[in-house]
């Protein structure tokens, strides 16, 4: 695309989106709302259990917008979780203090076929939070909702919770390629009817989180990575025409060029791993990037902040790129950071 040619659109991050290239770019943060607020801190003693947090409308919507008020980003992204669609396919989901996800039964390959109905209803509340969202947030404020990769939501339904190696999703789709394949298809069919549904309830940018992407060799990264998002990246163009689409395969590395030769999305988003000099070498300077300051610099403050915000500033000058950490911001991180963040990025 040529950025020059494109209409100018009053929502910063949307034109940015478009191609449009800023000084200062347009930035919001992974996790933004979260356990680093005491505000969030507060809503959350109040919800009881994470996912009572993620199904609660009003707090939920509450929550999205807490780091608006306080830090004013660009884009607000919807406070939720990835898992929310295992929930709605019928597998129990629940989260352990200190541990993380769990998901029962672990899926086997006479089990897997269990899971093939999607029930959106199952998500209703999470759409309400949209729409309390949407009518609440400054009008120059874009709205991002989200969803996890087939891949990476797979991962999590075969092992029943996280993993460093992906050994048990990686083996059962080695054994099982068959079910391994009807469960991808699932997944695909089922993010993009929450993916439009969201749409349609105000969302404005969608991201598509692929966590788990950088593990994969290049033959299972295409089938199990490119394939199955290209899927539902065509699908929201027909089914939600306007909707931008953000794309994080994290840590992809050398396979970033197939996952942008497959995918038409409007958004790269990269890791802090990545080397931004050398995506733009191979993508070109017209690809819309996102990212990738390291959470840890942004936990460190002081002198390691400001060089590496300059030095991701630098990287991505003359391009079109939305700042943004390279993973989720961490919850010990000093709220002072944050501030002096969005100062060094908004500097003239």
């Amino acid at each position: 695309m040529n950025p020059g040619a494109q209409p100018r659109t009053r929502k910063k991050m949307l034109a940015t989106l478009d191609g449009e290239v800023f000084a200062k770019p347009p930035m919001w943060l992974m996790r933004q709302a979260g356990r680093y607020l005491p505000e969030y801190r507060e809503v959350r003693g109040q919800a009881g259990s994470f996912l009572d947090l993620c199904f609660n409308p009003k707090l939920a919507a509450e929550v999205t917008l807490q780091p608006i008020r306080r830090f004013g980003f660009d884009a607000a992204i919807l406070f939720s979780d990835i898992l929310v669609v295992p929930h709605a396919l019928g597998q129990k989901v629940s989260f352990e203090e200190g541990y993380g996800p769990r998901l029962e039964p672990i899926l086997n390959e006479k089990t897997v076929a269990q899971f093939r109905t999607f029930d959106i209803e199952r998500l209703s509340s999470v759409l309400e939070a949209v729409s309390l969202v949407k009518a609440a947030l400054p009008s120059e404020t874009t709205f991002i909702g989200f969803c996890g990769s087939p891949w990476t939501v797979a991962s999590y339904m075969i092992a029943g919770a996280g993993s460093k190696d992906l050994a048990a999703v990686r083996t059962f789709a080695f054994r099982h390629p068959n079910a391994f394949a009807g469960l991808i298809e699932t997944l695909v069919a089922a993010s993009v009817e929450y993916l439009v549904a969201q749409a349609r309830a105000g969302v404005e940018v969608v991201q598509i989180f692929d966590s788990w992407a950088g593990l994969l060799p290049v033959d299972q990264f295409v089938a199990w990575c490119v394939e199955p998002t290209a899927r539902i990246v065509r699908e929201l163009r027909a089914q939600a025409p306007g909707l931008k689409i953000i794309c994080f395969p994290r840590e992809a590395g050398s396979k970033l060029k197939s996952f942008v030769a497959g995918v038409d999305a409007d958004c790269l988003a990269l890791g802090t791993a990545e080397d931004v000099g050398v995506v733009r070498s191979q993508l070109g300077s017209n690809v819309t990037l996102q990212g990738n300051l390291d959470p840890l610099a942004l936990v460190a403050g002081g002198v390691a902040l400001e060089d590496s915000v300059r030095r991701v500033r630098g990287a991505f000058e003359g391009a079109p790129y939305i700042f943004n950490l390279g993973h989720g911001i961490l919850p010990e991180t000093p709220i002072a950071h944050v501030e002096r963040l969005i100062e060094l990025v908004r500097a003239d």
